[in-house]
């Protein structure tokens, strides 16, 4: 998991950074090597809010892209890497049964 994070605002800390990583690990730990490069988006929505997104690839089948705005950056962070690992576990789910359908409907026939 390589992850890319930009900041549109310039005062931006290691801490933010720190936090973005950790809930990314926490959220994307089941996903294990399916997990390719990963560009979060963090910048200022309005007077009184942030915007974040997250672009992550899932290897080999594709790309998944989440977003949220909240007023409390870290909140839109929590939501945005909780969304993200919903996805991606329902998109594993989806290709493990279109698996399994395979392979039942080969067996019986």
């Amino acid at each position: 998991m390589r992850i890319q994070t930009n900041f549109s605002d310039a005062d931006a800390s290691d801490a933010i950074r720190n936090y973005v990583e950790r809930r990314l690990r926490f959220a994307l730990g089941r996903s294990g090597q399916r997990v390719g490069q990963i560009t979060v988006r963090i910048r200022p929505d309005g007077p009184s809010g942030s915007h974040c997104r997250i672009r992550a690839e899932m290897m080999p089948f594709g790309l998944v892209v989440v977003e949220h705005s909240d007023p409390d950056l870290f909140t839109a962070i929590d939501r945005v890497t909780g969304k993200l690992g919903r996805q991606f576990g329902r998109e594993l789910d989806r290709i493990r049964h279109s698996r399994m359908s395979r392979d039942s409907v080969r067996l019986v026939a």
